[in-house]
């Protein structure tokens, strides 16, 4: 009884790796100190056949005094700068500091980060594909 199941077993667990080779994949970028708050990005690739017009992931960061924030990262800005991201293309989401209030924490007190919103639109809808992000 045993063998039939093993193929089974080894279907679903290959099968979200697979899947997430042809998805959005967003991974944790390079922080930034800017006026000594910190400043996280992150990197996108673009693993579909479709162009992403607009990618905005909310990340929510826990500070080393419990707080928590959430920091908007953003492809572009809305009703402004277009940076679509074409298929198999890189791009780095950032806080736009000009449209958004500042951590007020040094990167070395961010202790936890996670996603906490996904907005993914692609022509002129939401995206077909999922988005995986690993802050």
């Amino acid at each position: 009884m045993r063998s039939p199941r093993f193929p089974v077993l080894a279907i679903l667990f290959a099968a979200p790796a697979a899947h997430a080779a042809s998805g959005v994949e967003v991974k944790r970028g390079e922080d930034r100190l800017v006026f000594g708050n910190c400043v996280p990005s992150l990197l996108v690739e673009n693993n579909t056949a479709d162009t992403i017009d607009y990618l905005q992931v909310d990340l929510e960061l826990t500070l080393a005094d419990g707080r928590r924030k959430v920091v908007e990262l953003k492809s572009a800005y809305r009703g402004g700068i277009d940076h679509p991201i074409a298929p198999n293309a890189h791009l780095t989401l950032q806080q736009h500091l000009d449209e958004s209030t500042a951590l007020g924490a040094p990167c070395s007190e961010v202790k936890a980060r996670k996603a906490a919103h996904i907005q993914c639109e692609a022509a002129g809808g939401s995206c077909a594909s999922v988005v995986i992000v690993d802050p």
